[in-house]
Parts: structure tokens; C-alpha cells; sequence
């Protein structure tokens, strides 16, 4: 536990050091609510605004889970990983660390566009709501954490880790329902919709933050919030045990890579990439 809690405190003070990170993921969210908010409309949806608010929020949560993950690279490159594994730590405890401190973290910054929503008109009629959102946020803050690592894991550096996280969120991102409506996708976007993680992440976390859980199926459906596919309808509740088959995935993989990795064949060059000897 000790080990846990000492890159658990280290990853947060990189993360509250980091102000223009911190300003810059709190003002973007916020310009796509309102850009994607007036183009992209839904009828059935009694407040676009908050209803566009609760999947940015998710997607910041998404984004930030990943790439807190760049510290592993950078450990890795400044050697401060060859120094711990020398010691008697387990490397399940350091990957336990990195998973719980980039879901922290996400968390963090999750909470913090949720609370400012208020402003803009985001209402809870319960205490409970706030500690479900909470619990939501750092539930798919460690889904994704550990899907992190495992790009982290398997990339040489930090410029390929950010070109294949990009690659990776970008898609995600936009085909999860979080900014553009997936009613407004074509039958082929909507069909690789269903098999991304984050469209059952967006579906579950809105229904929890904006209190749609006393809502019917039918206008789950029509909402966004739950899915038709063939005969079966998947409901928030069945979103987020898929959502846990992902992240029980992910977070196997990556601990099983970054146990095998040999850290000690990895050289620093003079452009700060990991090469293998």
C-alpha cells in the first residue's frame, strides 16, 4: 500500500503543478458544449446543454485517464522506473499505483467541469446524485487508466505514445454519442459505435448525472441513453457491466505487459526515446 500511495501523491502533484493543463481542460470542454450543443439537436432531450455537458464531461475523464499514463514513459526515460524496480517492489503494486492515480486524476478534472456545470444550468435534486457521479467518474477513470498503461507499455516513446493515443481517442471520442448524437451517425459508424467502450461509458455516466434512471426504455432509446440492437435493448445498467468486461480487459493486459516488460533493456538516446538494446 505504501508503494500505491507514494506514486498516488507523486502523479497528483504533477497533475495540481500542471496550471495551464488544469485551465486548458477545464476551457475546452466548455467551447465544445457550445459549439456542438448549437449544431447537434435532439427533440426528445429537455436540456441540450446539460445533456451535452454530462458526455464531455465523461470524455474529459476518458482523456485524462490516458494520458496521466505519459508518466510512465517519462519514469521510464528518466530512469526513475529502473530505480524502483530495483527495490523490493512488487510490479503489480506500481501498476495498482499508475491505475489509481490516473483514475484520481481523471477524476479530479472530471469533478471539476461537473461543479462549474451549476453555472451553466447542470441541476442534481439529491446529495446522492453527486456520490454516484463520483463514484462513476473514478469507475471509468480506472476502465481507461488501464487502457492507458497499455498503450504506454507498448509504445518506445512519448511521441508515439501521443500519435497512437490521438489516433485512438479521437474515434472514441466522437463515435460514443459524447459530442454528435449517434441517431445522427450512418448505419456503418453506429455499427462500430456499439463495439467502443465509451459509447456505453457516455450512456451510463448521463443517465447517472442528469437523473434519467426513473426513465422508461422507450425513452432511454430515444434519449441516447440506451440502445437497440436487433431484438435486444441494452440498457444504462447493462452499459456499465459491459463497460466493466472492457475495463477488467484492459486493466488485465496491462498489468500482464507491464509485469513482462524488461525495463532494463530500455536505454534513454539523446532524443529522450527508449530504445531497445
Amino acid at each position: 500500500m505504501r508503494v500505491i500511495y507514494a506514486l498516488w501523491i507523486r502523479n497528483l502533484k504533477i497533475f495540481v503543478r500542471n496550471k495551464p493543463a488544469l485551465v486548458l481542460n477545464l476551457v475546452f470542454p466548455f467551447f465544445f458544449i457550445y459549439v456542438f450543443g448549437e449544431i447537434f439537436r435532439n427533440d426528445a432531450i429537455e436540456n441540450h446543454i446539460t445533456y451535452m455537458l454530462a458526455g464531455i464531461i465523461i470524455a474529459t475523464v476518458f482523456d485524462i485517464s490516458l494520458r496521466v499514463s505519459t508518466t510512465t514513459i517519462d519514469d521510464i526515460t528518466s530512469g526513475f522506473m529502473k530505480e524502483v524496480l530495483v527495490s523490493p517492489i512488487s510490479r503489480l503494486a506500481i501498476a495498482a499505483g499508475q491505475f489509481v492515480s490516473s483514475a484520481t486524476v481523471a477524476t479530479m478534472q472530471g469533478l471539476i467541469i461537473f461543479v462549474v456545470g451549476f453555472f451553466i444550468g447542470l441541476r442534481v435534486t439529491s446529495p446522492l446524485t453527486v456520490i454516484y457521479v463520483i463514484f462513476a467518474m473514478i469507475f471509468v477513470g480506472l476502465v481507461f487508466a488501464g487502457f492507458g498503461l497499455l498503450i504506454a507499455t507498448k509504445t518506445k516513446n512519448i511521441q508515439t505514445f501521443q500519435a497512437v493515443s490521438i489516433a485512438v481517442t479521437m474515434p472514441m471520442t466522437f463515435l460514443s454519442g459524447a459530442y454528435i448524437p449517434l441517431s445522427l451517425l450512418n448505419d456503418v459508424l453506429t455499427g462500430i459505435a456499439y463495439f467502443n467502450p465509451m459509447t456505453y461509458a457516455v450512456a451510463f455516466f448521463r443517465t447517472i448525472a442528469l437523473e434519467k434512471t426513473n426513465l422508461s426504455l422507450v425513452e432511454m432509446v430515444n434519449e441516447g441513453l440506451a440502445f437497440e440492437i436487433g431484438r435486444f435493448t441494452i440498457a444504462p445498467m447493462a452499459s456499465m457491466l459491459i463497460l466493466l468486461v472492457f475495463g477488467t480487459v484492459f486493466l488485465a493486459l496491462s498489468t500482464i505487459t507491464f509485469v513482462r516488460v524488461d525495463f532494463s533493456r530500455l536505454n534513454r538516446n539523446k532524443s529522450d526515446s527508449i530504445e531497445f538494446e
